[in-house]
């Protein structure tokens, strides 16, 4: 008889910060993101899935200042404020940004990103800020005196900030922020999944250095909710024919052994002991039980083999 085991969602050490998180947190960058995802959701069903959240069994929230132009971070500071407040063991993640209308990726921006996220979210201090998307600037403005990351060192000295981060795209430039030795996280997406493994060198180098890693987007986007036929997208474009047939291949694995593929590329994230945690983005109320659900789908370890004989290549 095959063996089936879950990864179990026990409390994983985050980095070197001495804090301890949960490994599957919910992410709201689709809550007014008309970027992305098309039409935003209403507001009431924003509130909803934000209600769901905190009253569910994944207790880390991940947002941005700029998710939904400040709705997400906005929303979440209304249900917070019905609840009394963040509660007790629950996590909460957010990101300073540039202005989005002008492009301002200055210091005295991130200082005025933070103070944005406080008065929206009702906190005074943030247990995790990570800078956001600093591949929309260059590194000489960004890391130049008094820039955007001279200015969150130091609000991470005032103690506004307990622990600073790193969030973005590119691995190259990601493992160039992690070499500056002032981040204690960092934030990849969309390039470690069961399609891509691209985020690989920045994962171990940082995991070495004893920075928490955390992998947001393991669907690719998509792809690997909805399966390559009915999502021919990855990360946020037109899927090749290349990885569209890799994820007709893996989608066969997962129906031969009756796992459904959003699950198996959940626990591929969530299996990997280097990432501390896996950010799923929700943005309607009943993603919350079902990503819990896919989290803790039994798979037989057969099947991981025969995945990595697909995606380890």
């Amino acid at each position: 008889m095959a063996h089936s085991s879950s990864v179990g969602l026990s409390k994983r050490p985050f980095g070197s910060t001495g804090l301890l998180v949960e490994p599957l947190w919910l992410g709201t960058s689709g809550l007014g993101d008309t970027d992305l995802y098309g039409a935003p959701p209403s507001k009431e069903r924003s509130l909803e899935t934000i209600r769901a959240i905190f009253a569910g069994p994944i207790h880390a929230i991940d947002t941005s200042n700029n998710y939904g132009n400040g709705r997400s971070e906005e929303y979440i500071g209304i249900v917070l404020r019905e609840i009394g407040g963040l509660p007790p063991g629950f996590f909460l993640s957010t990101k300073a940004d540039r202005d989005m209308k002008t492009g301002d990726f200055s210091g005295e921006r991130m200082r005025r990103s933070v103070k944005e996220s406080q008065e929206r979210l009702g906190m005074e201090r943030f247990p995790i800020m990570f800078l956001h998307d600093p591949e929309t600037s260059t590194w000489e403005n960004l890391t130049a005196p008094g820039g955007a990351v001279d200015a969150l060192v130091k609000l991470r000295e005032e103690g506004v900030i307990e622990h600073l981060g790193v969030a973005g795209g590119p691995i190259d430039l990601l493992m160039r922020y992690v070499e500056l030795g002032v981040f204690e996280a960092v934030i990849t997406h969309n390039r470690y999944n069961l399609i891509s493994r691209e985020a690989e060198p920045l994962i171990q180098m940082a995991s070495e250095r004893g920075l928490a890693v955390v992998n947001a987007a393991p669907y690719g986007s998509g792809l690997l909710a909805k399966g390559p036929d009915a999502y021919p997208r990855f990360c946020y474009r037109p899927a090749d024919a290349a990885t569209l047939e890799k994820g007709r291949h893996i989608e066969a694995i997962c129906v031969r052994y009756g796992v459904p593929l959003p699950a198996a590329a959940l626990q591929f994230s969530l299996r990997d002991r280097r990432l501390c945690a896996t950010i799923v983005g929700v943005s309607r109320p009943e993603r919350v039980a079902q990503t819990y659900a896919l989290a803790t789908q039994p798979i037989p370890e057969e099947m991981w083999a025969e995945l990595e004989e697909v995606t380890g290549r």
